[in-house]
Order: structure tokens, then C-alpha cells, then sequence
């Protein structure tokens, strides 16, 4: 199945219990949407790294950097006192009470090397707690989005406009998990011994490439689980909401909420064997 040429458009109506949350919804929406169409009809073919952060395969591309401009353009436009923190350098404290998390694109790796699964994530804080998250995901036609207590959906070309509803929990050894890999090159190899470690008790475990779809397709019931150590909070701000939303349970370690160290998300009852398993594996720890 081949994706659809154009992604989910954001012109739906939107409506929130909570007038601000609307409106950031909306916005949000929009920004995430027009760097999506960026990033899917403005690759070049000659696509090149414009620099690297944590180790040599760890890129950043010229498009990276265009889309975080075009994100936080549109939204300074409308909402010239928010702040910022996005992961190819956009930082800004703002005055407004609301901070954007930004991760322009999502699956640098995939989108260099010609794979569909990267996304554009976007969320909106309030006083430090997420409020709207959104993840556009254009090579599928997809928009996903949530707002805080108000539940998760999304916009697809082919399906329209959906609730979302994790899937009902298996037991731990028919369970689909997905997990991520480091680019530092020692932290890789300890994960590997972590997965080897898990994949015999699993159904079986994927790994796609970005953070933010991952935890979307747990969301939209294409998963049981989710687990990944160093990330971010722009890779998962946006993600962790939706899938919140649609039922899932998500955290850190034991009694710990997400973090660098760990981020686990699965089906309530898929959640806490695999966070045990990830803690006595050693999995929050390189």
C-alpha cells in the first residue's frame, strides 16, 4: 500500500472545553501540518547532513532545520509571547505561561535515507504540564492529537476522523512492544542485550525509527508497548499525551514518571510487567 500524495488536512473543526486549549490545539495543528508538507514535497534529492550531535549517525539535515523555522515562525506569528524548546535549537523563555516543545522532524534517519516513518511532534505546555500534543505523520496521511482530559484522536486519509482507544491488553508473551536504539555506539550495544533478553517473552518487538509514531501506534491499538532509553522531551512530549489519552499508561522506572533514563508506555496491563522486566534488565542504564 502506497501512502496518499496529500497528509490529513487540519480544517476540521476543533473543539475543546477549554477555550486557550482549543486554540492551541488549532495552531498547533496548522504548524505541525504546513512543516509536514515541507518536509514530504520539499526533500531534495540530493539530500544531504548538515551536522551531527551525539556520534556520526546522529544527523541533522538542512530540512530538520527548515521545518523547526517554519514551526515556531507560525506560531510567534500568532502568539508573538510563548516560549520555545525544540530540538535543533529553538529555545525561548516567553512570558506567556505557555512553552512550545518542538521536534521538527522526528526519524532524521529514516527521512535521509528515503523510509516513511518520521513525523513532525509538537506539544504546548502550560505552566510546565502538556496540555496538546499533535503528531503529523505525512507519509502515512495521518494527524494525531490530544488535548489534556479531553481524550486522543486522529485525521487520516483513508479513515477520517477517529477517537482512539488502545488495544485491550494481551498477556505479557503475545504482547508487541517497540523500542529505539542510541547512536552512541556502547549504549546501542547494552540495549541490544536488553532486547535479546526481552524478545523471548514477547510476541515479538519492532523498531521504527521514531519515538513520536511509535507511541501514536500504541495510541491507535497498532501496539502493546513502547520502551526507549535517552530521549528527549521534544520526542516524546506530544506522544506521551496521546497515548495518555487514548488509555495507555506511560512512565519512567518504577514510581518514576518518563525520563532520559527510561520511557515505557503500554496497555494498563501490559504497562507494569514490562516496566518491571525493563528495570531488572537494566534497560535505564547504559
Amino acid at each position: 500500500m502506497t501512502a496518499p500524495r496529500h497528509p490529513a488536512h487540519p480544517d476540521h473543526p476543533v473543539h475543546s472545553d477549554h477555550p486557550v486549549h482549543s486554540d492551541l490545539l488549532a495552531l498547533a495543528r496548522q504548524a505541525a501540518t504546513r512543516a509536514g508538507t515541507l518536509l514530504r514535497d520539499g526533500r531534495p534529492a540530493d539530500l544531504a547532513v548538515a551536522a551531527t550531535k551525539s556520534s556520526p549517525i546522529d544527523v541533522v539535515t538542512e530540512m530538520d532545520i527548515a521545518a523547526e523555522k517554519l514551526i515556531t515562525d507560525t506560531i510567534s506569528a500568532v502568539r508573538p509571547d510563548d516560549g520555545f524548546l525544540g530540538e535543533e535549537g529553538a529555545s525561548a523563555e516567553g512570558t506567556s505561561g505557555i512553552r512550545w516543545v518542538i521536534d521538527p522532524l522526528d526519524g532524521t534517519v529514516n527521512y535521509l535515507y528515503g523510509l516513511p516513518t518520521w513525523s513532525v511532534s509538537i506539544a504546548a505546555e502550560h505552566h510546565g504540564e502538556t496540555v496538546v500534543g499533535v503528531v503529523a505523520i505525512p507519509m502515512r496521511g495521518e494527524l494525531f492529537h490530544a488535548v489534556r482530559g479531553e481524550g486522543a484522536h486522529a485525521t487520516g486519509a483513508w479513515t477520517g476522523e477517529r477517537r482512539l482507544t488502545c488495544r485491550p491488553s494481551p498477556p505479557l508473551d503475545q504482547a508487541l512492544v517497540s523500542t529505539g536504539f542510541n547512536y552512541v555506539a556502547e549504549v546501542r550495544a547494552h540495549q541490544a542485550e536488553v532486547a535479546a533478553r526481552l524478545i523471548p517473552l514477547l510476541r515479538d518487538i519492532r523498531r521504527g525509527g521514531s519515538a513520536a509514531v511509535d507511541l501514536c501506534d500504541l495510541a491507535a491499538g497498532r501496539l502493546d508497548g513502547y520502551y526507549e532509553r535517552g530521549l528527549n522531551p521534544w520526542d516524546v512530549a506530544a506522544g506521551d499525551l496521546i497515548a495518555r489519552e487514548a488509555g495507555a499508561h506511560t512512565g519512567g522506572r518504577p514510581g518514576e514518571p518518563p525520563s532520559p533514563a527510561l520511557t515505557v508506555a503500554a496497555t494498563p496491563g501490559v504497562f507494569q510487567p514490562l516496566q518491571t522486566l525493563l528495570d531488572d534488565f537494566g534497560a535505564w542504564r547504559d
